[in-house]
């Protein structure tokens, strides 16, 4: 670890803008100087182009494994709802091992697609019979083994999970893995905290699961043992879950919040798909991050949320790869922009004003609520004090040909994406190159075997 010392690039994107012949020295694993318009000097590394990594704000690692897997049309109508039922039963031989393979493989394809942090939403924690482990951080570890092996940046999310539903119901048998009380949850929260403190830069947030599992005691509760951490939050995904929450409360979802929780910056409301005007207004003014994962609420048919609205307002936004279908930062940036299109029937809707590119408008969008939700108060991209999470592109890709400043971040996320990253640093550690990680083969064996297991 914390090998590399020097990198210099012909073009890089700093916090500032786009920067010629950068040079980039690092200490500790992060950045500790950024020179512009120099040569390289002796045993630096040289690349043609330099970006910030993404921070990808919200996953659950272990469902890489179903991808795929949940594409056959059931005899009702299908949504997230009977999506859910297929993912229980995918979890029923799921055991220590086989969540460290699987969150392994899914880390290593999230640096090959341009993620350098993640922010793993932890919510499975008790054995197979849904008893407690005696190590009650025991598959916590296991995903903190994973970032390790991977070499990811990680921010460990244990969710707090008690219901079914709206108002307190049981939990259904399927459920017994997550489920907890305050207790319980204080027990998990202190043996994760334990274990991601071995990691480079590895933080530590909680999550109550949704207003659907958590009574509002509970999430008094819960808040408790925040202590200044960030806190995230399924909110307002489907449209059934905002019909049940009137039904309980007389308010959606996200009004409830807004109304009962001292949501501030700290807090990322994750999808907040079905949200109205005033919503949108309140989380703006609270400063808190919307964690958009266009991909899997595509895959999912949650619906479209309302991006353009939310940023005329200076919302904040970061991005997540969520069931992690398919992972690759330039897809979900894409794929945001392209469902407001079909929403709006426009093009460039995101862009941040007229001659503004959109790829940039959403890459600096992606990162600073990415940073904001997962890392705050440190220093996003290539900058000093910054964790010099790194990603190099390949100039030579036919989408890049002929490009330069935001042209390229405009061809990498509309015209190429993963298949144009060439090497990807996390924590001054080259971790990719040449597109492939470099414990691709020893962690697909792990992978194959825990599939193998899980499908037998």
């Amino acid at each position: 670890m914390y090998a590399m010392t020097a990198l210099w690039f012909e073009s890089a994107l700093l916090p500032g803008g786009w920067a010629r012949q950068v040079r980039l020295s690092a200490s500790a694993g992060r950045i500790a100087q950024v020179t512009t318009d120099c040569g390289a000097q002796p045993g630096d590394e040289r690349h043609a182009l330099g970006l910030p990594g993404l921070p990808n704000l919200h996953s659950h690692a272990f469902q890489r494994g179903l991808a795929g897997l949940t594409e056959r049309r059931g005899a009702g109508e299908d949504s997230f709802w009977s999506w859910r039922e297929l993912m229980y039963r995918f979890l029923e031989r799921l055991g220590p091992q086989e969540l460290e393979a699987l969150s392994a493989q899914c880390y290593l394809e999230m640096l090959e697609g341009g993620f350098t942090r993640v922010g793993e939403f932890h919510y499975l924690h008790h054995d197979l019979a849904g008893r407690p482990y005696a190590d009650p951080g025991e598959l916590a570890a296991r995903i903190a083994a994973a970032a390790q092996t991977s070499g990811i940046g990680l921010t460990l999310l244990p969710v707090f999970y008690a219901h079914a539903g709206f108002g307190g119901s049981v939990p259904a048998p399927r459920q017994r893995r997550f489920v907890t009380n305050p207790d319980g949850f204080g027990a998990i929260l202190q043996a994760a905290r334990g274990v991601v403190q071995s990691l480079p830069g590895g933080a530590l947030g909680i999550a109550p699961h949704s207003l659907r599992a958590v009574t509002a005691p509970e999430l008094a509760a819960v808040l408790q043992l925040a202590a200044g951490a960030v806190i995230h939050i399924h909110i307002a995904e489907q449209t059934r879950e905002v019909e049940e929450c009137l039904q309980w409360s007389g308010r959606r979802p996200i009004e409830w919040l807004l109304d009962a929780a001292p949501v501030d910056e700290r807090w990322c409301l994750v999808h907040a798909t079905h949200v109205t005007a005033a919503e949108l207004g309140g989380i703006a003014a609270r400063c808190a991050v919307a964690g958009l994962c266009p991909l899997t609420e595509a895959n999912l048919g949650d619906g479209i949320f309302p991006a353009s609205e939310f940023l005329a307002r200076a919302g904040r936004f970061g991005v997540g790869s969520d069931a992690n279908v398919l992972l690759d930062a330039a897809a979900e940036l894409r794929t945001l922009e392209y469902s407001q299109r079909l929403a709006e029937r426009r093009r460039n809707v995101l862009a941040a004003g007229s001659d503004s590119s959109t790829g940039r408008t959403l890459f600096a969008g992606a990162l600073a609520g990415g940073q904001q939700a997962l890392l705050p108060g440190e220093p996003a991209g290539l900058q000093p004090g910054a964790w010099l999470d790194l990603v190099s592109l390949d100039v030579s890709h036919p989408a890049l040909i002929e490009r330069a400043g935001d042209e390229l971040l405009d061809s990498w996320i509309f015209a190429c994406g993963r298949e144009a990253i060439d090497c990807v640093w996390r924590a001054g550690e080259k971790l990719v190159q040449g597109g492939r990680h470099r414990e691709r083969d020893a962690i697909g064996a792990r992978y194959r075997a825990a599939l193998r297991h899980l499908r037998a």
